[in-house]
């Protein structure tokens, strides 16, 4: 598989501790960090059961250099981190990356917020420490509540693990607490309600993601993709639907269930884009910042963090290439193009 072009700094606007924004006037405040590409379950629109080609481990970030990057994003006015992989709970430093980058700072001296996205297979084991450490926020990915189902999805038949790690996360103090599930056609679309009244029972808000072309196989085909008018057509035969307003950067677009208080969200990446108030960059588990999930450029921080320089240097070379990353963000990701290329790299290497 040819490997993603590969962007490197330029001179562009801005010094170290300005806001990071685009030339599009998009403030960027949200950094996704890739643990891993591992991961315990073998989903099958995200990656092939086998044969999968993993990242050198040499290449995976140190939890020294993803702080180091982190400090520098921080200074730069990003106030969320969300830690993603693959499975970031395969990490065994997990607890000890959340105590490190929870003790960060902004600019205003106010602490910024960690955030996790899990399958839940070792929350129950793992949670107490997390929180401890500084986890404010999870969102949990769960396709299906079907035994069965779960099996054939994900090739593992762990449905009892990621119930464990939810009942966990609906028992602590993290909220808001939020279910992913991917729509999918003849797969999981008979599930919609079922997965909502789960989800409500848990004191969580269900959230339906519509399938994107980020599966390591490049097998995504649009017709079995479930829409955001197909959810919610389904979820208005149960419930009265009204739109919540400001919505601001968030991915989902959420709806009151009857009024009210509980709630549903729709990430639209295809038939509704939300590129326009985008404020979020990736950062993948070897190194290489991305401006947009549907990138085909990355900007490569590892030969920075493993040259010979010293700190104030390194710094602000890191610097500089956040602000080129951001300087390079496109408009939106063109998915309905028809000159749109899936990315190189699969959903389990970009992170989510």
């Amino acid at each position: 598989m040819p490997g993603p072009a590969v962007g490197g700094a330029t001179d562009v606007a801005g010094r170290p501790g300005d806001a990071l924004v685009d030339t599009h006037g998009r403030v960027h405040r949200d950094l996704r960090i890739s643990l891993t590409d591992r991961c315990s379950l073998r989903c099958t629109y995200c990656m092939p059961e086998q044969g999968n080609e993993w990242l050198a481990k040499t290449s995976i970030l140190t939890l020294d250099e993803i702080v180091g990057i982190a400090r520098i994003a921080a200074a730069d006015g990003i106030t969320t981190f969300r830690l993603t992989g693959g499975e970031p709970l395969l990490r065994t430093d997990i607890v000890d990356v959340v105590r490190r980058l929870a003790a960060l700072t902004g600019p205003d001296g106010r602490p910024v917020d960690i955030a996790m996205t899990t399958n839940g297979i070792r929350l129950r084991e793992l949670l107490p420490a997390l929180v401890d450490a500084g986890l404010r926020r999870l969102n949990i990915s769960i396709d299906t509540i079907r035994r069965d189902r779960f099996r054939e999805l994900t090739r593992r038949d762990r449905l009892d693990d990621v119930l464990d790690g939810i009942a966990a996360a609906a028992a602590s103090g993290l909220r808001p607490l939020k279910l992913n599930a991917v729509a999918m056609r003849d797969v999981n679309d008979d599930e919609l309600i079922d997965l909502v009244d789960f989800a409500i029972a848990h004191g969580a808000q269900m959230r339906f993601i519509e399938q994107m072309p980020l599966d390591a196989g490049h097998t995504w085909d649009r017709s079995r993709m479930v829409t955001q008018d197909e959810i919610l057509q389904t979820l208005s035969s149960r419930w009265s639907l009204e739109p919540v307003p400001g919505r601001g950067g968030a991915p989902a677009a959420r709806w009151l269930l009857d009024g009210g208080p509980h709630t549903v969200g729709v990430i639209a990446s295809v038939t509704a884009p939300f590129c326009g108030d985008c404020d979020r960059l990736r950062l993948t588990a070897d190194g290489q910042l991305r401006n947009c999930l549907f990138s085909s450029t990355e900007y490569d921080l590892l030969p920075i963090l493993r040259a010979a320089q010293a700190a104030p240097a390194q710094d602000e070379a890191i610097d500089r290439m956040l602000r080129s990353c951001v300087h390079g963000k496109l408009p939106g990701h063109a998915i309905n193009d028809p000159s749109f290329l899936q990315p190189a790299r699969g959903m389990n290497a970009i992170g989510g």
